[in-house]
């Protein structure tokens, strides 16, 4: 069922694909409240810089909170009567979550427990939520589908998103809160997170430093350009799960229910090893990287691969931005976001 989304909740609204959704929202003319923490896992200094541009426009307000003091976000929920809501706060990062669990517990459970609260007492007509790619975990067979189970994952940060879906799933038997979770598929892009593989292989090749290539570069990931994720962010907000009616309890299917809830994944569909990707950027570039060859960190997965027939079906959409092209729009925006480091 279609709904008319004209006020929308996105959390995490300074975050990397936060920005870009709230950006693509406002120049469709919906009025937007986002929230962000705005905290120092990474530069704030970048969210700052996302933030201001999302202030310019006048259909834009911002309250900053966080999603795990209940409080705050019950006052934001009863000021606004949002007709959707978007969740993608939440510590992000695999290998972050070997160091600081409890940060992943925080905002990623409790923040997020908070959230449906908030939706079931104030009459939210459709949760999206974030989960992720890790929670395909130890599983092998390619492409990764939604009607798979994902019962062992290899990371906190995976158990955290996979909990995510099982906590949504919960609310919407209970209460009839319709809810859809998104496995986004190693996001890239223009104002991209600097822990992730294209910065920091981009900031150290320009400045000459060597690069990490972990399991010797024999990985590989589905990596899906930031405007794929936020057309199918966009078009699965206007669309209200309905109970499958071919669901059953003999043999049920993760990826649907009986009742309002659907997962999709959202990916390139177009797995590439580690090492050409590096290949991708230093031609981008024109420079070649310094490259160190390490084994496979803890709570990595060696492969992702999206299947996204269900994503195609049901919204008519598929990724399809090719990595050389995400590459060359990213390097262009970091050139000119650090024009000062005179490269």
């Amino acid at each position: 069922m279609d709904i008319n989304a004209e006020r929308v909740l996105v959390t995490g609204a300074a975050g990397f694909i936060g920005y870009h959704l709230c950006l693509r929202l406002l120049n469709e003319g919906l009025q937007i409240t986002g929230i962000d923490n705005m905290n120092p896992y990474y530069d704030v200094g970048l969210k700052e810089a996302r933030l201001a541009r999302l202030l310019s426009y006048g259909n834009f307000a911002f309250v900053k909170t966080d999603i795990a003091g209940k409080e705050g976000l019950e006052r934001v929920f009863e000021k606004n009567k949002f007709d959707v809501v978007v969740n993608l706060a939440a510590q992000a990062g695999v290998r972050y979550s070997l160091k600081n669990p409890q940060a992943y517990i925080d905002a990623n459970i409790v923040g997020f427990t908070n959230i449906l609260e908030c939706c079931r007492h104030n009459g939210v007509k459709h949760l999206v939520f974030a989960s992720s790619s890790s929670v395909y975990g130890a599983n092998t067979k390619m492409p990764f589908s939604v009607h798979d189970n994902v019962d062992h994952p290899v990371s906190l940060y995976a158990a955290t998103k996979k909990a995510n879906e099982l906590m949504a799933h919960s609310y919407s038997h209970l209460f009839g809160l319709p809810c859809t979770g998104l496995r986004f598929f190693t996001v890239y892009g223009p104002w991209g997170r600097p822990d992730m593989a294209l910065f920091l292989f981009t900031s150290a090749i320009l400045e000459g430093k060597p690069i990490k290539v972990f399991n010797h570069g024999k990985m590989t990931r589905d990596f899906t350009y930031i405007d794929d994720i936020i057309e199918g962010v966009a078009r699965i907000m206007k669309r209200v799960p309905e109970p499958d009616p071919k669901w059953s309890g003999r043999n049920p299917d993760p990826g649907t229910s009986y009742t309002k809830y659907r997962i999709y994944n959202i990916g390139n569909n177009n797995p590439v090893e580690l090492i050409k990707f590096i290949e991708a950027i230093e031609e981008t570039l024109g420079k070649k990287a310094i490259k160190e060859f390490l084994d496979l960190q803890p709570g990595d997965v060696v492969s992702t691969y999206a299947d996204v027939d269900d994503l195609m079906r049901d919204v008519g959409f598929k990724p399809q931005t090719s990595l050389e092209t995400g590459i060359k729009q990213f390097v262009k925006w970091y050139k000119d976001y650090y024009m000062k480091k005179q490269y």
